[in-house]
């Protein structure tokens, strides 16, 4: 039985991720704004993306934009990767837990409200 879970994790950090990548969680805005955003971004080198993220007039750019430099800084602190050698390879926004609230309406009626959260992960790669 041992044997196997040693295994197992053998083959869990051959699969590993060498990538610096960053992930936000329970971000509270819905996952559906939050990819519109991510797809302007994917495939951009990391200084364009910033200019971009910091430009937009989008209410989730601001917490992209901290993921994406988040991830810089694991790239350039933890894997000794120049910050102007990156791009974003991956990035994309899981759906979180929601928050489910009530809203009166009338004839004693409730009406649910719910607000939603998103987990966005950036994966960051050397240019080539």
């Amino acid at each position: 039985m041992a044997t196997r879970i040693r295994e197992k994790a053998k083959a869990r950090l051959e699969q590993k991720d060498a990538r610096p990548r960053a992930v936000a969680k329970m971000v509270r805005m819905s996952p559906y704004k939050v990819r519109s955003v991510l797809d302007v971004v994917r495939g951009k080198s990391y200084n364009d993306a910033v200019a971009i993220l910091s430009q937009m007039n989008k209410a989730a750019s601001e917490p992209i934009l901290k993921v994406v430099n988040s991830a810089a800084a694991n790239a350039e602190n933890n894997l000794n990767m120049n910050k102007d050698t990156l791009y974003v390879a991956e990035c994309f926004a899981d759906q979180g837990p929601t928050l489910k609230r009530m809203r009166a309406r009338s004839k004693g009626r409730g009406a649910r409200i719910l607000k939603r959260t998103s987990h966005i992960t950036v994966i960051l790669d050397a240019a080539k």
